[in-house]
C-alpha cells in the first residue's frame, strides 16, 4: 500500500519556526499534485499548500500564505513545508497527500480533499502562546 511519510513535527513557541518534510514513494511523486494538510482537534481536515511536482506551481491556503512555503526536492521526491511566524492556531496534525493517478493542481483541491488518495500518517505540530 503507497503511503506518504511525514517528519518534522514538534512543539515551538508563537512566532517560531518548523519545516516538515514529506517523502512520497514510487510513482507518486511523478507528475502529481501532492499537498499538506492540517486537522486540528475537533475540527475538519482542511488544506494548506500545494505543489506541482512537475511545474513546481503552488498553492496556499489564505490561512498560511506569507508565512509558510512549500518546495521540493526532486532527487529525493520529498515535498517540504516551511513553516514561519507561527501561531498557537496553526497547532494541528499535519499530513501530505498525493492524487491517486498523478495530475495538475487547482487552488480548489485545498477545499476538495476528495482529490488525494494516498496519505501519510500525519506529524504533529503543537505552538505554544
Amino acid at each position: 500500500q503507497v503511503q506518504m511519510v511525514e517528519t518534522g513535527g514538534g512543539s515551538v513557541q508563537s512566532g517560531g519556526s518548523l519545516k516538515l518534510s514529506c517523502v512520497a514513494p514510487g510513482y507518486t511523486y511523478n507528475n502529481n499534485c501532492i499537498g499538506w494538510f492540517r486537522q486540528a482537534p475537533g475540527k475538519e481536515r482542511e488544506g494548506v499548500a500545494l505543489v506541482h511536482t512537475i511545474g513546481g506551481d503552488t498553492f496556499y491556503s489564505d490561512a498560511v500564505k506569507g508565512r509558510f512555503t512549500i518546495s521540493q526536492d526532486k532527487d529525493k521526491k520529498t515535498v517540504y513545508l516551511q513553516m514561519n511566524s507561527l501561531k498557537p492556531e496553526d497547532t494541528a496534525m499535519y499530513y501530505c497527500a498525493a492524487r491517486m493517478n498523478g495530475g495538475y493542481c487547482y487552488i480548489t483541491f485545498l477545499s476538495q480533499l476528495r482529490h488525494f488518495t494516498y496519505w501519510g500518517q500525519g506529524t504533529q505540530v503543537a505552538v505554544s502562546s
